[in-house]
């Protein structure tokens, strides 16, 4: 059974030519044109592209891939192209080459990202900047914190349950982005009790919706980033966030006997660049809108339990393994299974500032390539049955170099790669732990744009048949 809304791809062999076999087959029979053109892509005008784009991302991706191979061009916006990339090989350059080579921020690399995330985030900077800003945040996910994390999630998800109604459908994308959400602010704040945490909890979530319309989100990927920055509502809904964040930031420098660790913004205020220079109010602004932007982690783990709530031989072997064993083989091979059929981001873009030889292509200075995780992840000659929702190929063998990367690769890996796992396998342990689930539709569910990630269309509604535990003030204690 294949995911909601995915095309199925026809089981055919994808070429494993490496490029450089490729240019030896094609320097033998006299044939290097290839090497000084760009891919071929659809002929159809930029915007049918940006329509189909906009409406249907991964049905373009696939149909792409199906018509021209691992390597193809795309001309989503102003006709400037995007080449996309789905040999492992070809992905695994981008993702390593030498940091100064390519560009993450400049130009149109991450159109989207910038009016949210903002000039300052460690997503966009470039080198040397973003080394340097990786070294103000990687601490803050390694070692006795992801400990305190580990325990902050499981309380969080333990109160949030307590709240879910039994035997009423509900929707669970919600439930889990209410999880999520917590989760995020408490690791970056540390102390979120009080009305101005509440105030920024409210905030974030206006934005969030705002965001997450659907003709917002048309508009976003068909006109890119100018349409945002220069829409007069977003304004009006960052605004008031960012004045929350820097005025928490302020009160928080003020208070007398203040303690020493308040999550990772004490690590951010703490931190020092090479010259001797805090982070400015710009540099805090942009990290935390980063940290706090986590959209992805919970629409992971709404997939996981619609795919495990469509499998009951899948959950069965999971609740057995949670409440019966001490072993988390299967948990992780499920978390590994959910992050490659939907990867919470799908692609990543890079702007190249030399020529680079991809795929038999010399691909000129200025290109943005494009390594598609997504079309990664549903290769039929690495992962067979590439659609279907089978955690145990990750208990058979564990995947090879680029061909499981939905936290990218190299210097600008995700600094939340051993975060984001945690979070989806504490919280699911904790749901089994303390609920019995069940669908509340027939119907399987196709992915949608959400601001960041695909999201079930229909948020995943499900019911609770009924609970293991009852629910108490502080979460769900064990029944006697």
């Amino acid at each position: 059974m294949q995911p909601p809304g995915m095309p199925r791809m026809p089981n055919r062999a994808h070429p494993k030519e490496t490029s450089a076999e490729m240019n030896a087959a094609m320097s033998a029979n006299g044939n290097t044109h290839r090497l000084h053109s760009l891919p071929p892509g659809p002929p159809m005008p930029t915007a049918l592209q940006a329509l189909g784009w906009a409406t249907r991302p991964l049905a373009l991706l696939e149909s792409a891939r199906r018509r021209y191979g691992n390597i193809f061009t795309l001309r989503i916006r102003h006709g400037r192209p995007w080449v996309f990339l789905s040999d492992p090989e070809d992905v695994g350059k981008v993702l390593t080459i030498t940091p100064e080579l390519v560009r993450a921020g400049a130009g149109e690399a991450n159109p989207l990202l910038r009016p949210l995330l903002g000039p300052r985030s460690v997503m966009l900077l470039d080198e040397p900047e973003h080394m340097t800003a990786r070294r103000f945040i990687l601490p803050s996910f390694h070692g006795q914190r992801m400990r305190g994390y580990g325990e902050m999630m499981v309380e969080v998800a333990q109160r949030e349950i307590a709240k879910w109604p039994v035997g009423e459908p509900f929707a669970l994308w919600p439930r889990m982005q209410a999880i999520s959400n917590e989760v995020v602010m408490r690791a970056t704040f540390g102390n979120t009790d009080g009305e101005h945490m509440q105030r920024l909890r409210v905030l974030l979530g206006d934005l969030t919706d705002w965001l997450n319309d659907p003709r917002r989100l048309t508009g976003l990927a068909i006109f890119g980033s100018r349409w945002l920055t220069g829409n007069p509502r977003f304004k009006q809904k960052i605004a008031p966030v960012e004045a929350a964040l820097l005025d928490e930031v302020r009160r928080r420098r003020a208070a007398p006997g203040r303690p020493e660790d308040e999550g990772i913004l004490s690590m951010l205020e703490q931190a020092y660049d090479e010259n001797g220079s805090p982070m400015t109010d710009q540099e805090l602004r942009d990290e935390l809108i980063t940290l706090l932007s986590d959209g992805p982690t919970a629409t992971s783990m709404s997939w996981a339990f619609e795919r495990l709530l469509r499998h009951p031989d899948k959950m069965a072997r999971l609740r057995h393994e949670v409440l019966d064993s001490d072993s988390e083989d299967y948990i992780e091979a499920v978390v590994k299974e959910i992050l490659r059929l939907c990867p919470a981001v799908p692609l990543v873009m890079r702007g190249l500032v030399e020529p680079m030889r991809l795929g038999g292509y010399e691909i000129p200075a200025g290109t943005i390539v494009a390594p598609a995780i997504y079309l990664v992840h549903h290769r039929d000659d690495i992962y067979p049955h590439p659609f279907a929702f089978m955690p145990e190929r990750f208990l058979e063998r564990p995947p090879d170099n680029y061909t499981w990367i939905p936290f990218g690769s190299g210097v600008r890996r995700c600094v939340a790669a051993t975060f984001a796992p945690m979070e989806m396998k504490l919280v699911m342990q904790t749901v089994l732990r303390n609920v019995e689930l069940g669908p509340a539709s027939l119907g399987t569910q196709r992915p949608t744009r959400s601001s960041v990630a695909f999201a079930p269309a229909d948020q995943a509604p499900v019911i609770v048949k009924r609970r293991l535990h009852a629910p108490t003030g502080s979460g769900l204690a064990a029944a006697a």
